[in-house]
C-alpha cells in the first residue's frame, strides 16, 4: 500500500497488511522515533537560548524530514523486494491510473528474488538480466539497479554453491562488466543514476564475481552410477536432449566415449535445423573437402550471425485482454470469457519492448 507523508519526496513508510488492516512497521518506526529524539536532545544540549530563535519550527521540522530521507537512502541493507505474482502495464494516464509502469518499476515489483530458486525460471532471469545489462541498465532507477545486484549476488552465490549453469552466469558478467567500463570511463557523457564511486565499486564488485567463477572448482562424486556406467544408446539420447551446443562439447570433455558421440554429424545437423531457416544455411554453408557438410562448424558460425531459439522451462506470461504480465504458475484474475486465448508467453527480448515508450 503506497503512502506518501508530508513531503512527497520521501520513501514514504513501510506498512504490512494485518486482519485489523494496513498497520506501519514497528521495526522501522521506533528506530526513526529514537533517533529523532536523540537528534532534538543533541539539540536542546548544543544550542542555547539565544540561538533557539534562529533556528524556527519550520526549519527544524524540514531537518528532521531531510534526515529521514537519507536515512532510507543511505540504508545500503534494504532490499526492496516485492513478492507480487502479476501487475498490470499501463503506458498512459487514464481517467482511473494515472502514470505509467516503466521498466524498473516491472523489474521491482515482480518476484524475481523467489524466481531464481526455481530451476524452470532460473535460465529466463539469468538472460532478462543479460538482456537489461547490455541496453537498459542507465534506465532502471535507483532503486530498481539495487535491486538488479542484489539478485545478481544471490545468483552468483547460489552458482557457487551448488556448481549448476556457472557458464550462463560467466556471459552476464562479461557482458555487464564490458558495460560498467563504458559507463564508468564516460562520466559526464551519460546520465547515471548515483555517485560515479558506486559505479566503480559495483564494477569492482562485479571483477570480484568473475574471478570467483574463474576459480570455481567442480567436486567430483565418487559413490553411486556415472555417465561412464550408462550404455551407449541412452547418453546418445542425453546428447539429443541439449538444445545448446556449447552445453554438448562441454559434456564430451568429460570421457572419450562422450567425445565421440558429440561428434555425430546427425546431431549437429538436427540443432541447426531447430534453430535455423535453410535459407541460414545457403548463405553460411560449409562443405569438407570429403563434399560432406560440416554441421558442428556451421552451428558456430550461424550462432554468431543469427539468435537462436530460446528455450525455457517456464516464463513471464501476457494477458492481451486485462494488459497484466503475470508467471503462469500463478495466473492473474482475469476477466474474458475464455482466458487461455488472451495469454502470450513473454520472452525476455518482449519483456523490454513492453516498457518502450
Amino acid at each position: 500500500m503506497p503512502f506518501l507523508g508530508q513531503d512527497w519526496r520521501s520513501p514514504g513508510w513501510s506498512w504490512i497488511k494485518t486482519e485489523d488492516g494496513w498497520k506501519r512497521c514497528e521495526s522501522w518506526s521506533r528506530e526513526l522515533e529514537r533517533e529523532n529524539n536523540q537528534r532534538n536532545l543533541s539539540h536542546s544540549i548544543i544550542l542555547n537560548s539565544d540561538d533557539e530563535e534562529i533556528f524556527s519550527n519550520e526549519e527544524q521540522e524540514y531537518t528532521s524530514k531531510k534526515r529521514k530521507k537519507d536515512h532510507f537512502r543511505n540504508d545500503t541493507n534494504t532490499q526492496c523486494f516485492y513478492r507480487e505474482k502479476w501487475i498490470y502495464v499501463h503506458k498512459e494516464s487514464t481517467r482511473e491510473r494515472h502514470g505509467y509502469c516503466t521498466l524498473g518499476e516491472a523489474f521491482n515489483r515482480l518476484d524475481f528474488s523467489s524466481a531464481i530458486q526455481d530451476i524452470r525460471r532460473f535460465n529466463y532471469v539469468v538472460k532478462l538480466l543479460q538482456l537489461i545489462a547490455k541496453s537498459q541498465l542507465t534506465s532502471l532507477s535507483g532503486v530498481a539497479q539495487k535491486n538488479y545486484f542484489n539478485i545478481l549476488d544471490k545468483i552468483v552465490r547460489k552458482v557457487l554453491d551448488d556448481h549448476q549453469n556457472p557458464r550462463l552466469i560467466k556471459d552476464l558478467l562479461q557482458d555487464l562488466s564490458s558495460t560498467l567500463c563504458i559507463l564508468v570511463r564516460g562520466v559526464g557523457k551519460s546520465v547515471l543514476v548515483g555517485n560515479s564511486n558506486i559505479w566503480v565499486c559495483r564494477l569492482e564488485t562485479v571483477l570480484a564475481w568473475q574471478q570467483q567463477l574463474q576459480n570455481l572448482q567442480m567436486t567430483k562424486v565418487n559413490d553411486g552410477l556415472t555417465l561412464s556406467d550408462l550404455p551407449l544408446h541412452m547418453l546418445n539420447n542425453i546428447l539429443y536432449r541439449f538444445s545448446d551446443g556449447w552445453d554438448i562439447v562441454t559434456l564430451g570433455q568429460v570421457t572419450p566415449t562422450l567425445s565421440a558421440l558429440s561428434e555425430d554429424r546427425q546431431l549437429w545437423k538436427r540443432l541447426c535445423q531447430y534453430h535455423f531457416a535453410e535459407k541460414q544455411f545457403c548463405r553460411h554453408l560449409i562443405v569438407s573437402e570429403k563434399g560432406h557438410v560440416e554441421w558442428k562448424l556451421m552451428y558456430f558460425v550461424l550462432e554468431k550471425h543469427y539468435p537462436t531459439r530460446e528455450q525455457y522451462g517456464d516464463t513471464l506470461h501476457f494477458c492481451r485482454h486485462c494488459s497484466i504480465l503475470f508467471w503462469k504458475d500463478s495466473g492473474h484474475p482475469c476477466t474474458a470469457a475464455d482466458p487461455d486465448s488472451c495469454f502470450m508467453p513473454v520472452s525476455p527480448q518482449h519483456f523490454i519492448d513492453l516498457f518502450r515508450f
